[in-house]
């Protein structure tokens, strides 16, 4: 009975694999054409979605060497606190000492960075430069947000109201083409007022965390900022927790503590925490819509399948005449053809997956991205191929099944 069983099981089925290779192999351009269409669905598949997950987690890491330890605030002028100041009394701004002092009046903070922009003119010898702003700054900055400097220093809290700057790295190779190799001592013209450039920034990993590019901006004291353009207010802060703290009550702190120096203002504050859960969610968001968008052109790969092994029961209706008549079971007949669509969607769904896989290393080397290759994005067009070929093969195997011998035989 065993030895019947694994005759059954396994004897009877090599010979169809063999058949229904040599099957495909007698009709080479028609299963190329089917191979095609499923590698091409499959590449699509992996590509997508492998790229989608490499673009995020570029993002996740170029945001996570800033720390998940930071909060960004962000002030705005309130409306209702504008009419009350209209009625009476001038509307506040934030000073440097109360930003400073916020260290001490919400626990929790360990450090805090506040920064004004402003995009006053810029030029050196009388070439206008094109920057991406100009940052008021204190030397917090510098380590909370891990600026990195090359050559000379960072601005600091004795330069108080000083007329130094620090360039960005793009700034400074923008420089540096135009004869200008040493910056470091030379002037800038910022407006009506010439600033001496003490430092050149290294090269600076953008990040939605921080509103500015550093790499083609130029970093001034903050003191200064505020009275070189009367429009400098501090508006933006970055800070700094200790490892551990109590987010939503810093929160609350925060908010409080701004209330109670200024009116008229209103705060919008972000935790780095908060936003890397985001971008999680939002990758897995994305990997699912890329997957659904390439399954698209793999089920077209799939009706190609079909439509190929349509036309060859349709072809070979005398030969599935004759193997009936010489004993072959409708079901030995179903398994043949669905054998030769499964053999197509695997060689096509391997063939895909190197290629999607290829694709994303090329895309991520052109991108400047690190290249790792994900399980999931192979697994899903592969397993989605197989799955499309048992699908789409089932019902031409199935016609082929139910044909009536003498009819096939009768046919010419």
């Amino acid at each position: 009975m065993e030895n019947h069983f694994l005759h059954k099981a396994g004897v009877d089925l090599i010979p169809q694999i063999k058949e229904g290779f040599n099957n495909l192999l007698s009709s080479k351009l028609r299963s190329f054409l089917a191979v095609l269409g499923i590698m091409i669905g499959t590449a699509s598949v992996v590509a997508m979605v492998s790229c989608g997950q490499l673009a995020t987690r570029q993002a996740l890491a170029q945001f996570k060497k800033l720390g998940t330890d930071l909060l960004s605030v962000s002030i705005y002028s309130d409306n209702q606190g504008q009419e009350q100041s209209n009625g009476g009394q001038a509307q506040q701004k934030l000073t440097v000492k109360q930003a400073m002092d916020m260290t001490t009046a919400v626990p929790g903070i360990l450090e805090v960075a506040p920064y004004a922009t402003l995009f006053n003119d810029t030029s050196y010898a009388g070439k206008k430069l094109n920057i991406g702003g100009i940052i008021g700054a204190t030397q917090t900055l510098q380590d909370v947000i891990k600026i990195d400097i090359t050559q000379g220093r960072f601005i600091s809290f004795l330069d108080k109201y000083a007329y130094y700057c620090v360039i960005g790295n793009k700034l400074a190779e923008n420089l540096k083409k135009d004869g200008l190799l040493n910056p470091v001592g030379k002037q800038l013209h910022i407006g009506k007022n010439f600033f001496t450039i003490i430092g050149v920034a290294g090269p600076w990993a953008e990040n939605s965390f921080f509103n500015q590019d550093v790499n083609n901006s130029i970093i001034i004291p903050l003191s200064t900022a505020t009275i070189i353009n009367k429009y400098a207010d501090i508006n933006n802060l970055v800070l700094k927790l200790n490892t551990g703290a109590d987010i939503p009550n810093i929160k609350d702190g925060i908010n409080k503590y701004i209330n109670d120096q200024v009116s008229g203002k209103r705060t919008f504050i972000r935790s780095a925490q908060e936003l890397i859960a985001s971008m999680k969610n939002q990758r897995k968001i994305l990997t699912l819509l890329l997957a659904l968008i390439g399954s698209i052109s793999l089920i077209v790969g799939g009706i190609g399948v079909m439509n190929i092994m349509l036309v060859s029961v349709v072809e070979r209706r005398k030969e599935i005449g004759i193997r009936m008549a010489i004993g072959a079971r409708r079901r030995d007949i179903q398994s043949l053809f669905l054998i030769e669509s499964i053999a197509l969607s695997l060689f096509g769904g391997g063939l895909g997956v190197i290629f999607g896989i290829l694709t994303s290393y090329f895309v991520a080397l052109f991108s400047n991205w690190g290249f790792t290759i994900f399980t999931l994005p192979p697994t899903i067009g592969f397993g989605v191929s197989v799955a499309i070929g048992i699908f789409f093969g089932f019902y031409p195997a199935y016609q082929a099944s139910q044909l009536d011998p003498i009819e096939t035989l009768r046919s010419d």
